[in-house]
């Protein structure tokens, strides 16, 4: 099976019913021999794709990861970037604000870990929490500082969606490409998940009452997802709803995304200018000379 990134593309405009959007899709690989060829082959393609990506230095890349607790955010991308070179990728992960972050707008504390020209970013949960778990959780928003008058939240989301695609736009019109995607997690598979994590010693750590509690919040978090991904996905910077109850099949699926998304930027090394060559046929020269004349007098 061929992967086709607009499959699980949200189109611009299109009213989201995530219940009509697969969790589980027939896998792209034939066994875990045949995975762990098609994801190297990915990671290879993708780490020649970054050196270009850094040498260009036209775009930056910002890949932005979304889920449910257990989706499989951090595996995918310690998989799919695990053969990108560190100097050209950065991983950030947002959590509850701190009272200072409090103190600004709620986009600011996201828009400093940008990644620069030639420089691929990874946020780990982003700005989107501000319309998702604080969505989920209105209370939240009472905490935030923000006047009265701006609490309704008849209004609220909707002016916080149309700062996140004014910002996305106007990343694009600097260079940023971004690649949204929202892993998308059964009820039922996030439960055996729970329980694997219980039952594996090693695993224990990953488990929290609050991952459960949140699970109670289940219906009202996949309402603020389909409302975020239909009021946000663009054509610059589209949402992809990758079925995530196999952690496989979604790697496959994120890492060819991407890797479309780089081949779509259509990159070249820069170009040397006659003075240059010049230059460098001289370095070149010197260096040949200096060994001819190591080699006479040995």
């Amino acid at each position: 099976m061929k992967i086709n990134s607009k499959d699980f593309r949200v189109p611009t405009g299109k009213t989201v019913n995530l219940k009509k959007w697969p969790t589980l899709v027939e896998p792209v690989y034939k066994s875990t021999k045949d995975y762990n060829k098609l994801l190297q082959k990915h990671v290879e393609e993708l780490s020649s794709l970054q050196r270009l990506h850094y040498a260009a230095n036209s775009h930056s890349v910002l890949l932005i990861f979304q889920a449910m607790d257990t989706a499989g955010k951090d595996g995918a991308i310690r998989h799919v970037m695990s053969g990108v070179n560190p100097q050209g990728c950065q991983v950030f992960s947002f959590k509850h604000p701190s009272a200072s972050e409090l103190e600004h707008d709620f986009l600011w504390r996201t828009t400093q870990s940008l990644p620069e020209r030639g420089r691929i970013g990874i946020f780990n949960r982003s700005y989107y929490e501000e319309v998702l778990i604080v969505r989920a959780h209105p209370e939240i928003l009472r905490t935030e500082g923000l006047p009265v008058e701006l609490l309704d939240e008849e209004t609220v989301w909707q002016g916080r969606y149309r700062s996140i695609v004014d910002l996305e736009d106007h990343l694009y019109r600097n260079g940023t490409r971004i690649i949204k995607f929202f892993l998308h997690l059964s009820k039922e598979e996030q439960r055996k998940r729970f329980l694997q994590r219980i039952d594996t010693p090693d695993k224990n750590w990953k488990f929290s009452l609050a991952d459960i509690e949140e699970r109670k919040f289940w219906k009202d978090y996949m309402k603020a997802y389909e409302a975020c991904l239909s009021a946000t996905s663009t054509h610059h910077a589209p949402w992809h709803v990758v079925p995530a109850d196999d952690k496989r099949n979604a790697r496959l699926i994120i890492s060819q995304i991407v890797l479309d998304t780089f081949k779509a930027l259509k990159m070249s090394y820069p170009e040397i200018d006659a003075k240059r060559k010049q230059e460098l046929a001289s370095i070149r020269r010197n260096l040949m000379e200096e060994a001819s004349g190591s080699e006479s007098t040995k």
